[in-house]
């Protein structure tokens, strides 16, 4: 047990004089763990585009910006991990200044049609290639594994490149 997940254990302690009681902050292996976890069932960064629907896309993406942010409120200032969280973030908000918020839809359609289905793609492939540059970079920072099909959004592997 790494010496971080032990400390975290430990919320008091007495001294002869007192006693204290001190819960440090989740170490951030935990936060990486948790964060990857959330992110594996956010179906708008791996499903196939065609099962896409405008609507739950944004909703999706609404969901993980308020996680996001609670997130980052935990983690310190100077935290590489909140500064991947915080470019995730930035692509989420990007997609939604794109795309439209509900209650602000570009269209009465559940699903992009004609001139804007180019746009919701284009917008939903940027969002997930950006967010998979990060996401590979929070697995390789704290020794994670990225399970099933959010896999696919992480960049290819050289061979993968050298094949397309």
């Amino acid at each position: 047990m790494h010496y971080k997940e032990i400390l975290s254990r430990l919320t008091g302690f007495s001294v002869p004089i007192f006693g204290v009681t001190w819960n440090p902050p989740e170490p951030e292996v935990a936060v990486a763990r948790r964060i990857i976890t959330f992110l594996e069932d956010r179906r708008v960064f791996y499903n196939p585009y065609h099962m896409e629907m405008e609507y739950h896309c944004v909703e999706s993406i609404l969901e993980t910006r308020k996680f996001l942010t609670e997130v980052i409120g935990g983690l310190g200032e100077k935290s590489e991990l909140a500064s991947h969280l915080r470019a995730i973030r930035a692509s989420c908000r990007q997609f939604l200044d794109t795309v439209g918020e509900p209650g602000r839809p570009r269209h009465n359609h559940h699903r992009y049609h004609g001139p804007f289905e180019t746009e919701f793609f284009q917008s939903l492939g940027q969002l997930r290639a950006s967010a998979g540059i990060h996401i590979g970079a929070i697995a390789v920072m704290y020794g994670l594994s990225v399970e099933g099909p959010l896999a696919e959004i992480l960049p290819p592997t050289v061979e993968e490149k050298e094949e397309a």
